[in-house]
């Protein structure tokens, strides 16, 4: 059996699937938004979406006014499909093709988003890297915003399994560096009328 290329899998995903029948399709991000809001960041502060794809959370932090901001995602067909829908917006942003547990960068950020990726991470080493790039990569009292498919969520996504977070779990992988903030747990609703349940840890980089 060949060895699984999980950027082959993403490629594929988004040159296939229309972003409406996907499952993490969100036209509102709204968990993500408030928790952005109530993070007072500043119009430059420097804002990551990591595996951000061609979500919307892109549109809705420049529709607010922030200035300094990245997508990250494995995925450069993902990343297109957001420049194309932002148009001349698109480079107002900063576009970055990688792996976020190999991801590098002579930046810090107040602000560090993921939804829904960090928990493709199902190799311990791959966990690790990824807590070691997060420790580099956000300054200090910069926030730090992880949701994952909770306990009670779904095993697989995109037909490759995941690993599924409580709080406490999560707070454990991250406390080296980061201090618990407070935690909410959402249920999403998918284009197919289905849920997922999740759970989002923000964490204050100590």
């Amino acid at each position: 059996m060949s060895e699984f290329n999980k950027k082959e899998h993403w490629e594929n995903i988004y040159s296939t699937k229309p972003l409406e029948n996907v499952s993490w399709y969100q036209p509102v991000p709204e968990t993500s938004l408030a928790f952005v809001e109530r993070s007072i960041l500043a119009p430059d502060d420097k804002i990551i979406d990591v595996g951000g794809g061609d979500s919307f959370l892109v549109d809705h932090l420049l529709e607010k006014g922030y200035k300094d901001i990245t997508v990250l995602d494995i995925s450069k067909k993902a990343l297109d499909r957001a420049k194309e829908r932002l148009g001349a917006k698109a480079s107002k942003v900063k576009w970055v093709v990688a792996d976020a547990s190999r991801f590098e960068s002579d930046e810090q950020f107040a602000f560090w988003h993921d939804r829904a990726a960090f928990h493709f991470l199902t190799d311990p080493i791959d966990i690790e890297n990824y807590r070691k790039v997060v420790a580099c990569c956000v300054k200090p009292d910069g926030v730090l915003l992880i949701g994952t498919f909770s306990e009670k969520g779904p095993t697989k996504c995109s037909g490759i399994p995941i690993q599924q977070y409580s709080p406490e779990r999560l707070t454990k992988v991250f406390e080296e560096d980061f201090e618990l903030v407070n935690t909410q747990t959402i249920d999403h609703k998918t284009p197919f009328d289905t849920f997922q349940n999740f759970v989002f840890c923000c964490f204050r980089k100590k």
